[in-house]
């Protein structure tokens, strides 16, 4: 007997399949029996249906590994949990590598899997082939080997859900679209169905590839596009074993696993083919695209070569059907930055079903309790931008995204379509003199400067190419005379009203009751004392606030700052970033060179650090902070957009006989690493408290007013913290540190870098990472300890320290002068 639609339910799920079915699992597995889940059409009708059902575990950070091994282990357990057959089958994966780079990126990724709790082996190409006799292994330099990875069936799995979220509560209706979600006041409050009206209080948004459509119709930019996908199956293979590894050859863009006596192989072409575009058909259930085979017969060609036993049978299928994909490949997940109680969970590139199981999990877990369990930022929707939704930027980056899967991931990349979307005022000068522009929220970021004219082309490799000699002379001549740095990308948010001040200390842990002119650095907190963002903050005027930010904070930020004005009081909040470019002038000579363009006062006495002044440069105002990141004295000057260029003219004239350079983002990277500064979104994030990272000295625990996050807090002040942020170094490393990389203490592995890079005034690779230790992670712990830092598979002697390896005093940023050599850590230079 079919269901009632219901008039009120506590979550509804929107889309069935594999993901919203899991979502409507885990929600009952906490508890929540009030759950409806409403599909369109039939269950798994859209992208699940198709599916090839790879498990694969290794992924790019450590919150998508875990959504995967979690999926493997829940898919071990799913039948005997509801009854339903699932198909999982755990026969081990085979990744080879045909190229120096990806034998690298293998060996990397086979640290960073133990890191993460995942075996990841690597052998050579003979093991390979013994487990895999198809395989031709004659360009083969070596393969990882997962013996944990496995296969699914997508449509059982689904149905195991599906089962589960029935015997558990959840109602499940088919063949009932959802018309339209309903707002109130910026709240979720139900949706209109074809078969009626139900009020709710959360809801979830897990539609797959409709999933952009149905957002833009509430003003959401969720970007994904629908991109075809191709396979093809083989006839039967005699003696094919039941139980072969699936076989993935990146370099060739190949994977293939055994299906029922057949190979089924598929492609992840290096220019994808964007599908569509104008919205998806109406009744589109089921179905599949039309072949393409002179589109993959070059991929069919490079997989006969890897596995020459299908030059001698033929094709029984071959395959066309819709995935969706996101301009970076990471998963959209989270909370609507605009209308509270409305989530999304879609955007999995190819990764949905090996996904599902965890990725229903933490939404399930997120709209339960109000915070995901696990660092979910790089998964989080709240990255996106407004503009990431138009369609011809999505076109654009798609095409290029399916093949992005399986390219290199070397250091410093960024995407090559869909750019120059958003620009500094500064570019075109920037560009005539060298600038290798990456992205990121859009924006066309400096990475480094090359020869004036040259192409902005990154060529690197995991080795000690032009990027490291280029940003290094950056970095280098930061630490000894002046450079200027392009941060247009920052975010600022002016909040402003009578009730301004009562805002942000509620947000803030830092006292920001503090004199006009003063500048703050605070980071914002949730209720478990995770660190949702940190900020700087600058008083304007008693009623007036700027809040400056990092670019890929912009929607985040100013989605919680809206969130908690709600009810405020007089305030308002406003994006003014468009208004003002942000040129930092760092180094010891930087106050030397804004004396000559300004008649400031730049003294210590006048201008002292965590201050903000307008002040004239050339003929233009410009709010100048005195903050720094690099950890030499220096100055941020926020300008308005239209006077940029006047301001830089001054700058680089003024600065000619004092040797002023310019700097990339690849060198502010390692300069702050030296300094010890955290990079939110790396180092620290919405797990990770203040007291953890380090940074307790930005919580003001005697002022009058409470803020977000307190108690949590209060609950670890004055105990032994048993996970620490803590500074790293490798003086003998051969191999250049990234992050990722597994640290080891007496043999035991305690935690893994969050960022790293090489420090070039310390002379060495450097980097910071939690370390976990049961009676608490302490000088006494670290000093008592043999560490290593593991790189690409190789183990090197490695310092820990709770301080900076540069500069723990602070003195070049107070503006007091000392020679590099007294400011690098003892333990370095005997080292």
């Amino acid at each position: 007997m079919a269901s009632k639609l219901p008039s009120n339910v506590e979550y509804v799920v929107i889309g069935g399949g594999i993901i919203g079915l899991s979502i409507a699992y885990h929600l009952t597995r906490l508890g929540h029996r009030d759950v409806l889940l409403l599909e369109r059409d039939q269950l798994t009708c859209g992208t699940t249906w198709h599916a090839a059902g790879l498990v694969t575990q290794l992924r790019a950070n450590e919150t998508m590994a875990k959504l995967a091994q979690y999926s493997a282990d829940l898919f071990r357990d799913l039948e005997n949990l509801t009854g339903q057959a699932t198909g999982f089958r755990q026969t081990g994966s085979i990744t080879v590598a045909a190229t120096q780079d990806r034998l690298e990126e293998l060996k990397r990724g086979s640290s960073m899997g133990r890191s993460f709790g995942l075996d990841v082996e690597m052998i050579s190409a003979a093991e390979a082939q013994r487990r895999v006799p198809l395989l031709d292994v004659s360009d083969v330099l070596g393969a990882a080997w997962i013996a944990s990875d496995g296969m699914t069936n997508a449509i059982d799995t689904a149905r195991a859900f599906a089962v589960g979220a029935r015997q558990g509560g959840a109602t499940i209706l088919e063949r009932t679209p959802v018309t339209r979600i309903l707002v109130e006041k910026g709240r979720f409050v139900g949706v209109e169905t074809s078969q009626g009206t139900v009020r709710a209080e959360q809801a979830v948004i897990s539609t797959g590839l409709w999933t952009r459509d149905v957002a833009a119709e509430l003003n959401w930019s969720v970007p994904l596009q629908a991109a075809e996908h191709f396979y093809v199956v083989t006839e039967a293979i005699p003696d094919l074993p039941h139980d072969l590894p699936t076989i993935r050859d990146m370099d060739a863009r190949v994977y293939a696993k055994a299906d029922a006596g057949k190979l089924l192989v598929g492609f992840f072409e290096a220019n994808g083919k964007p599908w569509g575009m104008n919205g998806i058909p109406h009744g589109f259930s089921f179905d599949s695209l039309p072949e393409d085979f002179d589109h993959i017969e070059p991929y069919l060609s490079a997989a006969i070569e890897r596995m020459p036993v299908l030059a001698n049978v033929g094709l029984q299928l071959n395959f066309n059907g819709p995935e969706s994909f996101t301009p970076d490949n990471r998963f959209h997940l989270g909370p609507s930055p605009e209308i509270q109680g409305l989530y999304v969970a879609s955007g999995f590139n190819s990764c949905g079903i090996e996904s599902s199981g965890g990725a229903g999990k933490v939404m399930a877990e997120w709209m339960s309790t109000g915070l995901p369990a696990g660092d979910c930022w790089e998964m989080d929707v709240r990255r996106s931008m407004p503009f990431q939704r138009n369609r011809r930027y999505l076109y654009d980056r798609t095409v290029e995204a399916v093949g992005n899967l399986w390219s290199l991931h070397l250091p410093h990349k960024s995407p090559k379509t869909a750019r120059n979307v958003r620009v500094s005022p500064l570019h075109d000068r920037l560009s005539a003199v060298g600038a290798n522009f990456g992205e990121s929220a859009g924006w066309e970021r400096v990475q480094w400067f090359g020869a004036p004219g040259s192409p902005n082309e990154s060529h690197a490799t995991f080795g000690r190419d032009e990027w490291f000699e280029r940003s290094g002379a950056e970095h280098t001549a930061t630490r000894s005379g002046v450079t200027l740095f392009d941060q247009t990308s920052f975010a600022h948010l002016l909040v402003q009203g009578s009730d301004a001040l009562a805002l942000l200390q509620c947000l803030s842990t830092n006292d920001v009751n503090v004199a006009v002119g003063r500048v703050v650095y605070t980071p914002w907190l949730n209720e478990r004392g995770g660190m949702e963002s940190d900020v700087t903050i600058a008083r304007i005027s008693d009623e007036e606030f700027l809040v400056v930010t990092a670019a890929v904070q912009r929607t985040r930020d100013l989605a919680w700052l809206r969130l908690h004005a709600k009810g405020a009081g007089h305030v308002s909040v406003a994006d003014v970033s468009s208004g003002y470019t942000t040129l930092s002038v760092m180094g010891p000579r930087s106050r030397e060179l804004l004396e000559r363009v300004s008649p400031a006062d730049f003294s210590n006495e006048a201008f002292p650090f965590a201050t903000a002044r307008e002040i004239e440069v050339g003929y233009s105002l410009a709010l100048a902070f005195r903050m720094t990141f690099v950890g030499e004295l220096g100055w941020e000057l926020h300008i308005p957009t239209e006077q940029t260029l006047g301001v830089y003219d001054a700058l680089v004239a003024a600065g000619a006989d004092l040797g002023l350079g310019h700097a990339g983002y690849v060198a502010l990277n390692t300069l702050r690493l030296e300094a010890g500064y955290r990079d939110w979104g790396a180092d620290v994030g919405d797990e990770d408290t203040p007291l953890e990272s380090g940074l307790g000295f930005t919580v003001a625990w005697d002022k009058r007013e409470d803020f977000i996050g307190r108690a949590a807090l209060e609950a670890q002040r004055g105990k032994p913290l048993r996970r620490r942020l803590v500074q790293l170094a490798a003086p003998d490393a051969k191999s250049l540190m990234f992050g990722t990389e597994p640290v080891w203490r007496n043999g035991s592995l305690v935690g893994y870098l969050r960022s790293a890079g090489f420090g070039h005034t310390v002379g060495c690779g450097i980097g910071m990472g939690y370390l976990k230790a049961e009676a608490g992670v302490t000088a006494d712990w670290l000093s008592g300890g043999s560490f290593e830092i593991e790189i690409a598979g190789e183990r090197y002697s490695a310092i820990a320290s709770l301080r900076p390896f540069y500069d723990a005093g602070r003195s070049r940023v107070k503006g007091e002068w000392r020679a590099v050599e007294e400011l690098v850590a003892k333990e370095l230079l005997k080292a």
